[in-house]
């Protein structure tokens, strides 16, 4: 088929899952939670950055949110081929809503404290690492095997706009609304979401629950996985970009307020760079304006990535450190994008919630990497922390690459 072919071919796959009713609740309902994480990461992160100054708190507080994915995004993979899927999605999505409103409640009457908004974080995190092995796995089982690349793309496209519009309405909740109004909404939002997935139709071959057997089965999952070049890249460079290039997320708050001197919502915008180009990157992959190798896409991406935050580090002013990160975001799209495409094209059905929980374990070492560069930006400032944590990222993101890629 020509390019022409393939291009309106896409497109009519698009159109179709976009007329799926169920896709659409899924796909809906993601983009909104998942925007909703993103203005509470930020707006918890310019709070803690308000009461103490200190960037090592901001990480703390950041990385609760993201913490339990490292302990318990493998049990989640597990747990999700057994229990209904839908069923844990609606509890991700009614859990944090609780948590918020207990957290605009506490900012409402005056009592908020900081370690109040980490134990928040912690709570809702613990829900949130059911995301890759149910709501996206969901996504490609309600697409249909046809239709699961555009359908990834689609739903990677939207997680960017979402990783983007999050922080800008964080910054600005935060500084028109305090967080008793930035809580309030999230719970709100997530209630809503919660609700419409209520009419979700969904079946799903389950199997009887045991824990006993849930770690001999990730030990199953990655025992297939290296037989398989590609999942271990997907792996490796997973863990790398979370650990080292996605530490920069908890240093946003130190570097708008503390280095570029701006206001809370231009420290929004900010964070909002690498997503807004993620989003445009994302659009020209889903509509095959980019058509790279699979794992070039994913590795490359994440290298791209890390050079523009070494770029975004030196940089002498915040409009070009803006600029730089959204030129980064191309390279998370390709990284995002093909993140869920690999893992969901190579690895066979019965073990995908699996050996995608074991990428959410990936996915969970963000944290280590955030406070890392706290301790790091406490001893040597921000700037010089986003620039040792993207150099060792980078080096290790080649050697990675080119291991598996003599296997």
């Amino acid at each position: 088929m020509n390019s022409s072919g393939e291009t309106t071919g896409r497109d009519h796959a698009v159109r179709e899952l976009l007329a799926t009713p169920d896709f659409l609740r899924l796909w809906l309902v993601g983009a909104f939670a998942n925007a909703m994480r993103w203005l509470e990461m930020l707006a918890s992160g310019l709070f803690a950055y308000e009461v103490t100054h200190s960037a090592l708190a901001v990480t703390g507080v950041v990385a609760a949110r993201q913490l339990p994915q490292l302990f318990l995004g493998a049990f989640a993979g597990a747990i999700s081929e057994a229990v209904n899927r839908k069923v844990i999605v609606m509890l991700a999505l009614v859990g944090p809503a609780v948590v918020s409103t207990v957290l605009a409640t506490l900012a409402t009457t005056g009592t908020l404290q900081l370690w109040h908004v980490a134990v928040g974080n912690l709570l809702s995190g613990v829900l949130w690492t059911t995301e890759m092995s149910t709501r996206r796995r969901m996504v490609g089982e309600v697409a249909g095997p046809h239709r699961i690349v555009p359908a990834i793309a689609l739903d990677s496209v939207t997680s960017a706009a979402t990783r983007m519009i999050g922080p800008l309405l964080g910054g600005m909740a935060f500084q028109w609304l305090h967080m008793k109004g930035a809580y309030t909404v999230t719970a709100l939002v997530q209630f809503g979401g919660a609700f419409a997935l209520a009419g979700l139709t969904h079946s799903q071959v389950t199997r009887r629950l045991s824990l006993m057997r849930i770690p001999g089965e990730i030990l199953e999952g990655l025992a297939f996985a290296r037989t398989r070049p590609v999942i271990l890249l997907v792996f490796g460079i997973t863990v790398v970009t979370n650990s080292f290039a996605f530490a920069y997320q908890g240093l946003v708050a130190p570097l708008g307020r503390g280095v570029f001197h701006v206001s809370p919502s231009l420290v929004g915008l900010l964070a909002a760079g690498e997503p807004l180009g993620a989003l445009l990157g994302g659009v020209l992959l889903a509509g095959g304006v980019i058509r790279m190798n699979r794992q070039l896409t994913f590795a490359g991406g994440s290298a791209l990535f890390m050079c523009a935050l070494i770029v975004m580090a030196l940089s002498p002013s915040y409009w070009l450190a803006f600029t730089v990160l959204v030129i980064g975001g191309f390279g998370t799209a390709g990284f995002g994008n093909m993140q869920s495409t690999l893992m969901l094209t190579e690895a066979p059905a019965e073990m995908r919630s699996r050996l995608m929980g074991i990428v959410t374990v990936g996915i969970g070492t963000g944290p280590l990497g955030i406070l890392t560069a706290g301790v790091l930006s406490d001893h040597v400032g921000p700037r010089d922390a986003v620039l040792v944590m993207a150099s060792l990222g980078l080096l290790a993101t080649a050697a990675l690459t080119l291991s598996l890629r003599r296997r």
